[in-house]
């Protein structure tokens, strides 16, 4: 690091067209063509990269221990405290949505997996006929479309910004 605080590394080629905003609040003081989240320590590649191999014996494991049906007593908690976290989520992206705030990227991340995951969970848990049917009807028309803007969202942020700011605008 130099006196400043900013990196010995040149900028690519890419740093006319890179943006400052690194999507979190924490390093707005990044310099165009400089993004602290790609200098990831090698211990973390590593562990995650351990993670996705162990994984893979841990699924098949599953695939053939756990049964087909299991009744519990706790499946309305789960299935309520699930869509509380999904609410909240939903509330803090339309927030960082309306206030510009860099908080929009990993809110409107986390807000879309949760849909995906709501999606996924509905379908392959509903009973069968029409509660599959409505499972089904509600993640073709809610929560994937809402996923898929999550996803823009994430995608391009500057543009989203500048969308909500247009919005305020009138």
């Amino acid at each position: 690091m130099r006196s400043d605080g900013r990196p010995n590394t040149t900028p690519t080629a890419a740093a006319a067209h890179a943006s400052t905003d690194s999507g979190f609040g924490l390093f707005r003081s990044t310099s165009p063509g400089y993004n602290l989240y790609m200098q990831v320590p090698r211990w973390v590649t590593i562990w995650l990269s351990l993670a996705a191999i162990a994984l893979v014996p841990w699924t098949l494991w599953l695939t053939f221990s756990l049964p087909s049906r299991h009744v519990t007593d706790h499946y309305d908690l789960a299935w309520v405290g699930f869509d509380v976290g999904l609410a909240f989520a939903f509330g803090a992206t339309a927030w960082a949505a309306y206030r510009a705030s860099t908080w929009l990227v990993p809110f409107a991340a986390v807000t879309g997996t949760m849909l995906l995951c709501d999606a996924w969970f509905d379908i392959v848990t509903s009973g069968g006929g029409s509660e599959r049917m409505e499972a089904v009807l509600e993640a073709t028309f809610a929560e994937l479309p809402l996923a898929v803007l999550c996803g823009v969202i994430v995608y391009d942020a500057e543009r989203a910004h500048a969308f909500v700011r247009r919005l305020r605008r009138g």
